[in-house]
């Protein structure tokens, strides 16, 4: 698993887990742990801290992103996989800045395809592809939509 992938692997699970548990427990002992349990082979642990710590610092801001582009899907009907990967690809296509748009795209549909349930990566696409288009009408050819 590449890298980068594998760091926005654990910072998903990491949301996830933190969601799970109503956020009770401290994000950053969440990430350190799953760290120390997957990411051994992992060579920018930062990248994985900034993610999931980043997604928290600008939750409602994400939330009401999702609030506006998933209407039929409010947060708390959401499933709590699908819920994390979104964040993470919001924050990284909305607040992450070097990260190109469709790489954060890509990911967060691959985190779908594995993690999520059969429709999640469809969901999933949509919504961030219509974000796409809402905030980057300028860059050139299209996304790549899931069939």
């Amino acid at each position: 698993m590449a890298n980068r992938h594998l760091a926005r692997a654990i910072a998903m699970q990491s949301l996830f887990e933190w969601d799970f548990k109503n956020g009770q427990e401290e994000l950053a002992e969440i990430v350190n742990r799953n760290l120390a349990e997957f990411g051994h082979e992992l060579k920018d642990a930062e990248f994985a801290r900034q993610l999931a710590i980043g997604v928290t610092e600008h939750l409602p801001a994400i939330d009401e992103i999702i609030s506006k582009n998933a209407p039929e899907w409010p947060l708390e009907q959401l499933d709590k996989v699908d819920k994390a990967v979104l964040r993470l690809g919001i924050f990284e296509l909305m607040f992450l800045k070097d990260v190109p748009p469709k790489v954060a795209i890509n990911e967060a549909v691959e985190l779908a395809k594995t993690y999520g349930g059969e429709s999640s990566s469809k969901f999933l696409n949509g919504v961030l592809g219509a974000l796409y288009k809402q905030h980057f009408p300028d860059e050139p050819g299209e996304i790549e939509t899931e069939k």
